[in-house]
């Protein structure tokens, strides 16, 4: 089991959710439409949201930023995939047992990640900050509410006092952090912005000055992160944040590269028609999502994306030849390395690339089992997965996915990929 898949895939069908719930059946028209020009009938279609399909109950101040749940609940699948495929267990599943604590950064008067995040997985806890006195207050009854104080801890900060406030709170380190930073540079801009969209965005809710403006928008916000995220560095596995503007992107993208960032992630949230966020994501370890968790912008140019983590290589062998070559060619060599023949699956971690004819000159040629090994793995430079499936489409042979897991050296990677994609195809020579 990964990631939950996301229930608001599709447009929310109102006139289902006014039958399952009597308070939202009052504020629907007639006519079954929403009348998202009233903060009151966006109010409860949160509450709704969040009642029928997660058991939460929360309390919203009409004068502080009402989420919307569908683009919340994306950002937070965002993350559990995240850690999903980058665990020390290297499954790329979720694993029911393992604790994880984030920490949300300016979480509202709703408090609305650390509820969906507790309310999803039993074993993740939060810390939760914001400067906003009631927005706090709020908070702290969300989470009591819900019966959240043993989950999730509150700290009011001031603005001139770090974002990730780890020593502040006790805390040595977490999984990961995650905000939704406010969007505009100004007043102006924000009023500006609002007058050129057709109808009131889904938030309708009128939010605080803090919720929704920062000297220097977002991205200067981000940057206060990135330049914190230098000295916690490997304090937090994974540092992320929500984008409102496309074009912030690119300069956060550069920062990250020009401070020496190579494992780094991008996505973007599509929530019905009309609403798109974007992620960006960060880490200072060496453990590497998946692609389509990494680079899933496609209207991104492709060299802002993260070094793509994934390579196919195509046989005429079917999968238990092709399974079977692999694991010979893998087997000897000095690898940690270890091959599940049922599954055509193998994983394996390298100090360097001792496939190349210079190392295999320098190395002891007796390969050492993957099994029993696994306490200096985290000291390896480089890991990968190796899977063989067959072709799509009932085209006969197979193809060899060979997955970036661990390291910070693409060129190992590519040197991998590129003897392996030899032997395959001499193989067939």
């Amino acid at each position: 089991m990964s990631a939950l898949p996301n229930i608001y895939k599709d447009e929310i069908d109102f006139a289902t959710l006014a039958l399952q719930d009597a308070d939202f059946a009052k504020i629907l028209k007639s006519n079954g439409q929403l009348d998202f020009s009233n903060p009151e009938s966006v109010h409860q279609l949160t509450k709704s949201l969040l009642k029928r399909d997660f058991g939460l109950a929360i309390s919203l101040p009409p004068d502080r930023l009402c989420p919307p749940v569908p683009n919340r609940l994306n950002y937070i699948l965002w993350i559990q995939s995240l850690l999903d495929n980058t665990s020390d267990s290297y499954r790329d599943t979720y694993d029911a047992e393992r604790e994880v604590l984030g920490l949300d950064i300016g979480t509202g008067a709703s408090c609305i990640y650390p509820l969906l995040g507790c309310a999803q997985r039993s074993k993740w806890r939060f810390a939760a900050t914001d400067i906003d006195e009631k927005s706090i207050q709020f908070a702290k009854k969300n989470v009591q509410e819900n019966g959240l104080q043993n989950r999730i801890k509150l700290l009011q900060t001031k603005p001139d006092e770090p974002l990730l406030p780890l020593d502040n709170m006790g805390i040595e380190s977490i999984d990961f952090s995650m905000c939704n930073p406010p969007f505009y540079t100004s007043t102006s801009e924000m009023l500006s912005s609002a007058a050129l969209k057709q109808r009131p965005p889904f938030t309708a809710c009128t939010g605080s000055a803090n919720e929704m403006v920062t000297p220097g928008g977002e991205v200067s916000f981000i940057m206060r992160m990135i330049y914190e995220s230098l000295i916690l560095r490997g304090r937090v596995q994974w540092y992320t944040s929500m984008l409102g503007k496309f074009s912030s992107i690119e300069p956060l993208v550069k920062k990250l590269r020009e401070k020496g960032v190579d494992n780094y992630a991008i996505t973007e949230f599509v929530q019905g028609s009309k609403t798109r966020r974007w992620g960006l994501a960060w880490s200072f370890e060496d453990l590497r999502p998946r692609m389509h968790i990494a680079r899933s912008v496609g209207s991104l140019q492709k060299a802002l994306l993260p070094f793509p983590g994934e390579y196919s290589i195509t046989s005429i062998e079917n999968q238990a030849e092709l399974g079977e070559r692999i694991n010979q060619t893998l087997s000897q060599l000095p690898l940690k390395w270890m091959w599940k023949a049922k599954v055509f699956t193998g994983i394996g971690f390298s100090n360097k690339a001792i496939w190349s004819r210079a190392a295999r000159r320098h190395v002891s040629k007796v390969p050492r089992d993957l099994e029993g090994a696994d306490d200096d793995e985290e000291d390896m430079a480089y890991g990968f997965k190796v899977q063989v499936e067959a072709n799509p489409g009932g085209i006969a042979g197979s193809q060899v996915i060979v997955r970036w897991l661990k390291g910070h050296d693409s060129v190992i990677f590519e040197s991998f990929c590129g003897m392996l994609k030899r032997k395959v195809e001499g193989a067939m020579e």
